[in-house]
């Protein structure tokens, strides 16, 4: 009878969380008429048992320890006129856009934002290309909650505009910890795994592959399932590792312990946006894709692996299909972050030598050499953008 008051406050919290009996008993691994039991007082719980219970009912909290948002967006729009899709697709104002002579991907300029990039050719067949990154896709989110619109609302308009989805990423951010990227590693290692993908590679911490990610040496433990160069590939690494790198956040205290990212171009992101844009629904998306590609095992001697069960962490990393995830935005304003780290690291040290030297020696260069410094259109463009209102950057 020790635990019994306990069961039953946990019974009301799975009541609240909408979690059937079922699916409670199949994430501790009892049966459903054990369960009944207990809930119902003609059994007494272990410790154990309770605790069981408790801890899965942590990946069910309302409060999602699995979440889902763009990371990478690379779009194609039918038309040489980047104006066009800057002020009636992307709504922003470009009064406040810095326009720079020089592109990427073969394309002749480009109107910047902060880290929302539009590239412009004159060339029909390029058109105009939107790239968000990370940081990009953070910032744009910023500019859709002021014009009260969602990615969905904006997607949309892109797909009725005849816009080519070049490159999407969808990253599946785990909270609770579902997954341990060594042990998947071992799972590959082990060949515990059915895949459509006949390529895999993995990185440890601190050891660095030859590969294009811009912040490899922070991204811990890492497995890439399926070729960089072919239309979709998975991405999975410990981003708890990877804030404590960047930001000095222990592994403990972070929010999110693993990253999934499910990297998709041309025809695999053009599918999995009108997979998006029919049902309303990522996660069911980027869990179809993944339930697709991937499936992890537990070896069992003597039978055939295809009759070997799906590994339990795994499969309860599968089950957050069920919870209908919604697209969640994380919007964060551009900053002057990067600029002011170097100015921080590379410049203020100077800075402080020579103003001391001018205090001592009754010197005024420091003072003499700002005053003589002429500001040009670019620097002039970065502080209007710097202050001025989300209102005034949207239209």
């Amino acid at each position: 009878m020790e635990f019994q008051n306990e069961v039953q406050d946990l019974r009301r919290q799975r009541l609240s969380y909408n979690i059937t009996q079922e699916m409670l008993a199949s994430c501790i691994g009892i049966s459903r008429a054990h369960l009944v039991k207990v809930e119902n007082g003609k059994e007494n719980p272990s410790k154990e048992l309770v605790e069981a219970i408790r801890e899965c009912l942590k990946r069910y909290d309302p409060d999602n320890p699995v979440e889902i948002v763009f990371d990478y967006c690379r779009i194609r729009f039918p038309t040489t006129d980047a104006v066009e899709v800057i002020k009636n697709i992307m709504r922003l104002n470009t009064d406040y856009m810095l326009y720079q002579e020089y592109a990427f991907y073969g394309y002749a300029s480009q109107y910047v934002l902060g880290n929302v990039v539009v590239m412009v050719s004159p060339d029909e067949e390029k058109g105009t290309l939107l790239e968000l990154k990370g940081q990009g896709c953070r910032q744009f989110e910023v500019y859709l909650a002021a014009q009260n619109r969602t990615w969905y609302d904006f997607l949309k308009e892109v797909v009725e505009f005849g816009g080519v989805f070049k490159r999407v990423d969808i990253a599946i951010n785990d909270k609770f910890g579902f997954l341990s990227i060594p042990m998947l590693i071992k799972k590959c290692e082990g060949h515990e795994i059915i895949s459509v993908f006949r390529h895999w590679d993995k990185r440890g911490c601190g050891e660095l592959i030859r590969s294009r990610e811009e912040n490899k040496k922070e991204m811990g433990n890492t497995l890439y399932l399926g070729s960089m160069k072919s239309e979709v590939y998975f991405c999975i690494y410990e981003k708890d590792y990877e804030q404590y790198v960047r930001n000095g956040v222990l592994p403990e205290d972070a929010e999110v312990k693993n990253r999934f990212e499910i990297r998709l171009k041309n025809e695999r992101a053009e599918i999995a946006i009108k997979d998006f844009m029919k049902w309303g629904d990522i996660g069911n998306t980027a869990f179809g894709i993944i339930n697709r590609y991937v499936c992890f095992l537990d070896k069992e001697e003597g039978k055939r692996k295809e009759f070997w069960k799906v590994n339990k962490q795994w499969a309860n990393f599968l089950e957050n299909k069920e919870r209908k995830l919604r697209l969640t935005t994380k919007p964060e304003p551009y900053t002057f972050r990067k600029t002011l780290n170097w100015l921080s690291r590379q410049v203020a040290p100077t800075w402080k030598v020579v103003e001391e030297i001018d205090k001592r020696n009754n010197t005024s260069v420091l003072s003499s050499m700002v005053e003589g410094v002429k500001l040009c259109k670019h620097h002039e463009m970065l502080i209007k953008q710097q202050t001025a209102s989300v209102k005034d950057l949207i239209v």
